[in-house]
């Protein structure tokens, strides 16, 4: 059965958050790819929100982003959403200085994964 829900391209390194989003995007009838670094290309051609790990990842926010759009070939571009340890505020905030249409902690994207997805997405 094809998904239902919107398909996520996630951007992060870290193996156990994939493995804890691809069974929330499921729960929603979503479907999440992966790549593990923004200048790689995803396989889906066309996605409905962007996610990136600000706290796996380790170039700025406004390098991350600007290689992030570089390998999208989606136009328009999709949402872009940054997360990361509610501790690196100024990182989160840098996010969305840098394009992304919101920077939220890791804990609301998946303490509230649905929600946040309904907000995004809806």
């Amino acid at each position: 059965m094809p998904p239902t829900g919107p398909a996520i391209l996630l951007v992060s390194p870290d193996l156990m958050l994939t493995s804890q989003l691809a069974g929330l995007a499921a729960g929603v009838g979503g479907q999440l790819e992966t790549i593990s670094r923004c200048d790689a290309s995803g396989k889906g051609s066309v996605f409905d929100l962007v996610l990136v790990d600000l706290g796996n990842l380790r170039a700025s926010p406004e390098e991350l982003l600007t290689q992030l759009r570089a390998n999208l070939s989606q136009q328009p571009l999709p949402r872009i959403v940054a997360f990361g340890p509610h501790v690196q505020k100024e990182r989160l905030e840098a996010a969305v200085a840098a394009g992304a249409s919101e920077a939220v902690s890791r804990g609301q994207l998946l303490g509230s994964f649905a929600g946040c997805l309904a907000r995004w997405c809806g």
